[in-house]
């Protein structure tokens, strides 16, 4: 029979009594982060107090009477004295001693005396010595392979031929964060390999995760000469450049991404392929895919379904083999030198980045060997936890990890559930009663010509969109009303309607300047449906419906479902009340246009009358400081913030909606310089944010104190010396510029939250602002920008040249069609006379 001790609170939620092995099985179901109080035999107890502080990184107390003889390894504490009571609100909180002394607990454990050490569970460790068995042999071979594909690679081209990955400023992005070298020809490989051979730089688990970390440098060596023999990208995109990055970058921190799941292998099947995706999609985590099973991958078992894949479905196969996966572990390590403003070299703080901020894990399905375990350790390294649907022994929590390093999950329904559990990944579900799946992984969704049921707009009909403000009385919150057939009872011989969509808000603290922001998330709220496509805005949208949704039940009153369900979720500081009218006659429609027109002029009118002089406080934008820990932006009515989402409107909205959110009032205060853009508020309120790592910002120039970046902005603006003018360049221009750079190449001097003079990240509407670089000179400044960019811009562009004086300044300004080198700018410029040249130096 046990004998347990008879102690008041025992009975309460954790505290467990061990009296036997299936006991000690019950500590792993618990969930422990903070102290643990163990009561029980001397060496017993002793045991598994050192079992559970390695495994959980959490402090024990273990209580005794006697004296313990010898070191105390660290986490662990004796307490002399008995337990006199548990105490806590239906659980253990804390734990009081006779001796007065009471501790605050998550967990008690009371072992019975008769206890002996072999029920302690030693798995953990079991597991430890498996994982340095199969990852030393993973990590040889992988070395040996990489060794002799780089001999033969060298006696083929000559150690000095050229060797890179595309659109990337970061060379080989993980050997260049590591071990500092800049890979461009074959040599330097040569040298990084020796470095990597005999890498000795984390202790944790008796060094095995060191072995982890050279499997995945060798891996990078591999893929690089892959590419080099086109034999990468198979299948998928392999490596991801820059600009991918960065066009994620906001979406991760505004929470449209929740996470990155890496998926190794295919499903068990194609049906739960499918499941496991739609999972991860409705809890909008982007899946980068890899590997195969003699042949069979999960882009197959997807894309025989039906299941489109690509980025704009946060479904991106990298490759088939398993090799392809080291292009998400360089992809993971330039988040920290892009935007956590960390340098080459400094892996210490660069794996610390990937582990606190990078939302990613591993995902691995249907089989493992060496070379597998040894990649899963450097995954481990970086605190990347691996979760699998093999029967394997599990590990708990290690340095690296925040949680578990490795769990088993064979049920394919919770297996989404427990990734995001595993890498504490919190995700904000919409609720939203629609029949088809619902989240933001379905917004870049396209509804093709041959999956289309019905379509609003564009060339299709007369269509458009309008939110306004009304009175209390004038609201029914939650009415939806179809005027006219619906996508049941479409023309005959037709798939289309036209369709007017009337929103109407009600709000306490609704203002008329909120009208344009809210009318603006229809594309986004509607786009979140699966089987819907959504384009445009006001009376230039595009909607169609596929036939899939329709076939699932969707119609026109879901519309309404959605935008009454999402308004209310992410507006209901502002709105109180909404109602949706969907009127779908052609009479009704183009009687409804015109008054929305005319307030579409006065918004537009309203809006470009706006100043910084206009108004006394700016606003904040920190939302990118999960990235970026020291960047600020600041948001004026004449400056967006630099990802081009955030408008001066949409940040007080912002406000008002979130008052302790990333967008904070800032008044102005003294203005300090009328020139530059600098303000005493401003400057203090940068200077608290920034972590005190920037002084001073002004708002208005490119050479004194400009702005941070944080590696979302849409273009760079950079000085061209030679031609005393200033270039842009816009994220999706992927040649080289006057300057000498690419775009990646450029971002690697901006990004990270610093400021640097003559540098600049904006967003691209910027350039059409009165108050662009207004203290050198403006508009009549820039020099050269991608044709795409000019087009782009447009008529808004042109406008803005003739408000300044120079109605042919478009002209003037070379693209990549007339000059892509400062020799080539600088004749041109001359040639056709551009007012750069009446412009005082810039240096």
């Amino acid at each position: 029979m046990p004998t347990l001790p008879h102690i008041p609170g025992a009975k309460k939620k954790s505290v467990l009594f061990l009296s036997s092995e299936d006991d000690f099985k019950k500590i792993d179901e618990q969930f422990i982060n903070d102290t643990v109080c163990i009561d029980g035999p001397g060496e017993t107890a002793f045991n598994l107090a050192r079992s559970i502080h390695e495994k959980y990184k959490v402090g024990v107390k273990l209580v005794r009477e006697d004296k313990f003889d010898g070191p105390l390894p660290e986490g662990i504490e004796i307490i002399n004295s008995p337990i006199q009571e548990i105490v806590g609100e239906g659980k253990a909180e804390a734990v009081k001693f006779k001796s007065g002394l009471a501790i605050g607990v998550c967990l008690v454990l009371l072992v019975d005396q008769n206890m002996q050490d072999d029920n302690i569970d030693n798995k953990g460790e079991d597991m430890a010595d498996l994982l340095v068995q199969l990852g030393t042999k993973g990590s040889a071979a992988v070395l040996n392979l990489t060794q002799e594909s780089l001999a033969k690679a060298i006696a083929k081209s000559g150690k000095e031929a050229a060797i890179a990955f595309p659109e990337t400023n970061y060379f080989f992005p993980l050997i260049n964060a590591l071990l500092k070298i800049e890979v461009k020809a074959l040599n330097d490989l040569s040298l990084a390999l020796s470095k990597a051979e005999n890498l000795n730089i984390l202790p944790y688990l008796g060094g095995i995760l060191n072995k982890g970390v050279t499997t995945l440098l060798c891996e990078e060596i591999l893929a690089g000469l892959a590419v080099m023999n086109n034999e990468h990208p198979k299948s998928g995109i392999g490596f991801i450049p820059d600009k991918i990055l960065r066009s994620l970058g906001l979406q991760l921190v505004d929470g449209r991404i929740a996470g990155i799941a890496v998926i190794l292998g295919p499903a068990k099947d194609e049906d739960a392929a499918v499941e496991l995706i739609r999972n991860f999609q409705s809890k909008s985590i982007v899946c980068l895919l890899a590997g195969n099973i003699q042949g069979n991958t999960l882009q197959k078992q997807l894309e025989s379904k039906g299941i489109e894949v690509g980025l704009d479905n946060y479904i991106v196969p990298l490759g088939e083999d398993y090799l392809s996966v080291i292009y998400a572990v360089n992809f993971a390590v330039r988040a920290p030198l892009i935007y956590g403003g960390f340098k080459p070299g400094e892996w210490q703080g660069i794996a610390e980045y990937i582990r606190n901020r990078v939302p990613a894990f591993v995902l691995l399905l249907g089989y493992v060997d060496e070379v597998i375990v040894a990649t899963g350790l450097g995954a481990l390294a970086f605190g990347l936890p691996i979760i699998t649907d093999l029967e394997v022994p599990q590990l708990g929590k290690i340095d690296t990890t925040l949680f578990e390093a490795l769990v088993t999950e064979k049920d394919y329904k919770k297996l989404p559930s427990k990734c995001l559990l595993t890498r504490g990944i919190k995700v904000k579900m919409a609720e939203v009663a629609v029949p088809v799946p619902y989240a933001a992984a379905f917004e870049g969704e396209r509804v093709r010509k041959e999956q289309l049921h019905a379509e609003f707009g564009a060339k299709a009909s007369l269509a458009f969109e309008f939110l306004s403000a009304k009175n209390e009385n004038e609201v029914e919150d939650g009415k939806i009303e179809i005027v006219g057939p619906d996508v049941d009872n479409l023309p005959a011989g037709s798939k289309s309607l036209p369709l007017a969509i009337i929103v109407d808000v009600y709000g306490r603290k609704m203002q008329k300047d909120f009208e344009p922001i809210l009318e603006r998330q229809i594309h986004r709220f509607v786009n979140y449906a699966m089987g819907l496509m959504h384009v445009g805005q006001r009376d230039m949208n595009w909607i169609r419906i596929s036939k899939d949704a329709f076939a699932k039940g969707f119609r026109l009153k879901h519309v309404g479902v959605i935008l009454h369900a999402m308004l209310h979720q992410e507006y209901s500081a502002i709105v109180d009340k909404i109602q949706v009218t969907l009127y779908t006659k052609q009479e009704d429609v183009e009687r409804l246009l015109a008054p929305a027109k005319k307030v579409f002029d006065e918004r537009d009118e309203r809006i470009s009358g706006m100043t910084d002089e206009s108004v006394d406080t700016y606003y904040s934008c920190l939302l990118c400081q999960s990235f970026a820990p020291n960047h600020v932006c600041i948001v004026t009515p004449e400056r967006l913030g630099l990802c081009g989402a955030y408008s001066w409107l949409d940040a007080k909205a912002s406000f008002e909606i979130t008052p302790t959110g990333p967008n904070q009032p800032i008044p102005k205060g003294k203005t300090l310089d009328t020139r530059l853009g600098q303000w005493e508020n401003v400057n203090e309120f940068v200077k608290q944010k920034s972590n005190k790592s920037i002084d001073k910002v002004s708002m208005y120039s490119l050479m004194d104190y400009p702005q941070s970046s944080c590696g979302c902005f849409e273009c760079i603006l950079a000085i061209i010396p030679e031609v005393n003018g200033v270039m842009i360049v816009h994220r999706d221009f992927s040649g080289l510029t006057p300057s000498g750079m690419s775009f990646t190449t450029l971002a690697g001097s901006v990004g990270g939250g610093v400021q640097t003079p003559g540098f600049l990240g904006v967003g691209k509407l910027y350039v059409i602002s009165k108050k662009f670089i207004s203290a050198e000179g403006g508009l009549k400044r820039l020099v050269w920008m991608p044709k795409e960019l000019k087009e782009l811009l447009g008529e808004k562009l042109k406008k803005r040249c003739e408000e300044i004086g120079e109605p042919d300044l478009l002209e003037k300004i070379a693209d990549e069609t007339v000059a892509t080198t400062s020799d080539e700018l600088l004749a041109y410029l001359e040639k056709v006379k551009h007012p750069v040249s009446t412009l005082t130096p810039l240096m």
